[in-house]
């Protein structure tokens, strides 16, 4: 389900990128939308692409027993994922907007690597095993914006904001969890981006790249669970580029 879904974002992300290239040219041969900027509620399409990977800390007894124990190393390693939101802008005033999306779909696999000093081949370990993590998370942010001065049919702009997540696919209620990492459902950050408004006869393009924090710990550690003993805080972090169109 989850990779026909992510087909169908990719299609919808292919016409929404030749969408512009067929009107690139008008940027130059008239003034489009005068009145866009004025209108005090715009409705947007999101969708884009990310990085994202773990920020932890290793456990104390780990730190310890690393020398004696199975495994010896731990890391995060970067993924690439999909975005999928409905955007809504109120206007404050000729340069402050405040930003939201009801509805933000955010899909991740990050992965841990653990190197096992004694690793059970009938278990489907090897010396550098993977331990990969799904996540379909529903983010729900409220950013304020700041853009400069239209010239013509361009503009810039900066945001920062907060944002709270809820993971649809989190683990942490698995009970043969054996290889797991169990990770908590609910996780909030902060998130900072800049962008540009592209304005076409009957659209606005906007791409934007943007950075999340995530300030609470996802990790739900069991400290009888072989992956999970030797990694104390778990942190989220991701790195964006997405397009919307007004």
């Amino acid at each position: 389900m989850q990779h026909l879904l992510r087909r169908k974002i990719i299609y919808t992300g292919i016409i929404i990128l030749l969408c512009p290239v067929i009107g690139f040219a008008q940027l130059r041969e008239r003034y489009n939308l005068p009145d866009h900027d004025e209108k005090p509620i715009r409705f947007g399409i999101n969708l884009g692409m990310n990085r994202s990977h773990f920020s932890f800390t290793h456990n104390p007894v780990f730190l310890q027993q690393a020398p004696f124990d199975s495994i010896t190393v731990v890391e995060s390693i970067n993924s690439t994922g999909i975005n999928l939101a409905w955007m809504v802008n109120f206007r404050l005033n000729d340069h402050f907007d405040l930003r939201t999306y009801p509805v933000n779909l955010t899909f991740t696999e990050k992965a841990f690597e653990y190197n096992v000093k004694y690793p059970d081949g009938p278990g489907g370990e090897t010396p550098v095993t993977q331990k990969k993590v799904q996540s379909i998370s529903l983010t729900l942010p409220v950013q304020i914006k700041f853009t400069s001065d239209r010239i013509d049919n361009f503009k810039v702009y900066m945001m920062t904001g907060i944002k709270g997540e809820y993971d649809l696919a989190s683990n942490a209620g698995a009970r043969k969890a054996e290889n797991l990492i169990k990770l908590n459902r609910f996780d909030y950050g902060v998130e900072a981006g800049v962008g540009f408004h592209f304005y076409f006869p009957v659209f606005v393009l906007t791409p934007e790249v943007k950075i999340g924090w995530g300030l609470g710990n996802l990790h739900n550690r069991d400290p009888y669970l072989k992956y999970s003993k030797v990694i104390d805080k778990i942190n989220s972090r991701i790195i964006s580029f997405s397009l919307t169109v007004e």
